[in-house]
């Protein structure tokens, strides 16, 4: 485990129980998901050239925005 992770889970250790729940459960939502992402993308190699035909399709019609690191 990293140093980083390490300091989130000892300040999470200090909310009340009910918070430590809720956000044990968003976390494991966020795990889940992306495990369910990665496998969707490697049972489809298909799938991932249609998300990035979906994502120039909407870059062409000006739904996009540039990505500044700087702005978070």
């Amino acid at each position: 485990m990293t140093k980083s992770l390490e300091h989130v889970f000892a300040i999470a250790s200090r909310l009340p129980e009910s918070e430590q729940e809720d956000l044990a459960a968003a976390i494991l939502a966020e795990i889940e998901a992306e495990d369910r992402f990665d496998a969707a993308l490697a049972g489809s190699p298909e799938s991932l050239d249609e998300l990035a035909d979906e994502a120039l399709a909407e870059h062409r019609r000006g739904k996009t925005q540039p990505l500044d690191p700087q702005t978070r």
